[in-house]
């Protein structure tokens, strides 16, 4: 097939680019090898699909397409492009690609609703109190004491010297900590040799969605006939431990104003409507997911982080002295108080978000950044950890580890749209604030109480199953002997020199 002028290929013969929305399809730029059948899936992992994707975006550049199995799709990382895609007036959230195959499970829940759909408005409307400041002081305490049962377990690993494994004790204190906050249930992840079912039900609805953008659509139940029976095993599985956990405080007569009290008792302030059971059940999958599946990798990223870089473990110690003192329990005020730990959460999501994408849809006709018309209803899929390391907003080491980034006068001097690793918009993740609370927490506790091990072999790997997670990540907890002696301390310290390996290059 011959080049075009601009050194991109035609589309195929009988394809019309304004079938998806675009155009002006032909401009952008794809990986130059096609086949019939498999498009651009030439030596493409199925387990990785992601990290296959940023490394095409390396080379074709801010805007590029890719095709599977006859479907075109267009990719967007440019921090120009998607600051015009965070117009509200002219986009909004595309359900689509592995959201869209989670709607057996979650269906017009927060997450995987449609914008028409009107339960996603009235489940914000009446759920978004319950993330205030006063609801979040409420969570605190919880928080703090499934922190404790993580501790506890860390420091009997500390105490015969062995490691811990470090994604998997992270989806335990992340899976209670939204089960006790929010709905007053304890799944005993803690006190389990192996995951709790939920947790296996989860990653195998999470996987198998992920594996459904591989296989061509007609070819499904052909090719996933056993994956998909135990898609529909996991899926009833989850509503089941959910149904009791809802039959559970319907026969207690109601909780403490959490979040499940919310969805089943209040009303919306304007209409008087409330959730449906079903749409219960949805809401109640989809916070127990979404609420501790990120999370649990943020933190795990972080973590790796620290012990990877003793200076800026050492500086963050330093803070969490200082400011939380002799206090043995830091109140919820003290939390915030943490910057510097703050930063280093907020740098592991700059370089891996455990959410890596998120669809924008066009709602009329437009042009994106002046450059590229979109019909109604065209999209395009946001590459978070590209956008994260675009060099013309974070400089040429883009892939290095450095909380400063986060330094409120550098983030001041970035323009904005340009760190979004809750989504955009209307439809961005409602819970944020609690995730940063207790990922900040959390990572103040094991500071303050642990020196961390790495493994000097392990070089990070990333497993995808839609979100982002280390894989294999094992570190050795040590119990600090005496504190540092508390210095306020909020400026010094040299970045470290570490680098992620999104081009394949190691830690």
């Amino acid at each position: 097939m011959a080049e075009t002028t601009d050194g991109t290929r035609p589309l195929p013969r009988g394809f019309r680019s304004a079938e998806l929305g675009w155009p002006e399809l032909r401009r952008i730029p794809h990986p130059p090898y096609r086949l019939p059948l498999a498009g651009d899936l030439v030596g493409a992992s199925r387990r990785t699909p992601l990290q296959d994707t940023l490394r095409y975006a390396h080379r074709l550049g801010p805007i590029f397409r890719r095709n599977a199995f006859g479907k075109e799709f267009v990719f967007t990382w440019g921090a120009r492009l998607v600051a015009d895609l965070a117009d509200e007036s002219r986009f909004a959230k595309h359900v689509g690609l592995g959201v869209a195959n989670l709607r057996p499970v979650a269906g017009d829940g927060l997450f995987t609703a449609y914008n028409h759909e009107p339960n996603w408005q009235l489940a914000h409307d009446v759920l978004a109190p319950g993330f205030h400041r006063e609801a979040m002081a409420g969570y605190h305490p919880m928080m703090l004491a499934v922190a404790e049962r993580l501790t506890a377990h860390w420091d009997r690993a500390a105490e015969q010297g062995r490691t811990v494994d470090v994604p998997g004790d992270m989806t335990k204190l992340t899976l209670e900590t939204i089960a006790r906050t929010g709905f007053g249930h304890d799944f005993g992840s803690f006190e389990r040799a192996r995951p709790h079912p939920f947790v296996t039900s989860m990653v195998g609805t999470l996987t198998y969605a992920q594996r459904l953008n591989s296989v061509p659509g007609p070819l499904v139940p052909l090719l996933l006939r056993r994956a998909g029976r135990r898609n529909a095993a996991d899926i009833a599985r989850l509503n089941r431990i959910v149904d009791e956990v809802v039959r559970t405080r319907r026969a207690e007569g109601g909780g403490d104003g959490d979040l499940l009290d919310r969805m089943l008792d209040t009303a919306h302030p304007v209409t008087g409507e409330r959730l449906s059971a079903e749409n219960v059940r949805r809401q109640v999958i989809t916070f127990l997911v979404a609420g501790h599946e990120t999370t649990s990798g943020a933190l795990s990223f972080a973590l790796h982080h620290l012990a990877r870089h003793p200076d800026v473990a050492a500086r963050a110690r330093a803070e969490v002295d200082a400011v939380w003192g002799g206090t043995a329990v830091p109140g919820y005020a003290q939390v915030a108080r943490l910057r510097y730990v703050r930063r280093i959460l907020d740098e592991s999501l700059r370089l891996w978000p455990t959410a890596p994408a998120y669809a924008r849809e066009a709602t009329r006709d437009t042009v994106l950044a002046g450059e590229h018309p979109m019909r109604q209803g065209a999209w395009t899929l946001v590459l978070t950890p590209m956008l994260h390391r675009d060099p013309e907003v974070w400089g040429p080491d883009a892939d290095r580890f450095d909380p400063d980034r986060f330094d409120p006068k550098a983030v001041r001097s970035r323009p904005p749209h340009t760190y979004k690793p809750f989504g955009t918009g209307a439809r961005a993740c409602i819970g944020r604030q609690f995730a940063l609370h207790e990922a900040t927490l959390v990572l103040g506790l094991l500071l303050r109480r642990y020196d961390l091990h790495p493994d000097p072999d392990y070089r990070l790997r990333v497993t995808e199953r839609l979100t982002l997670m280390p894989d294999g990540l094992r570190l050795r907890p040590e119990r600090r002997t005496a504190p540092a002696v508390p210095r306020a301390r909020d400026g010094a310290g040299a970045p470290s020199d570490g680098r992620c390996p999104v081009r394949g290059t190691g830690e």
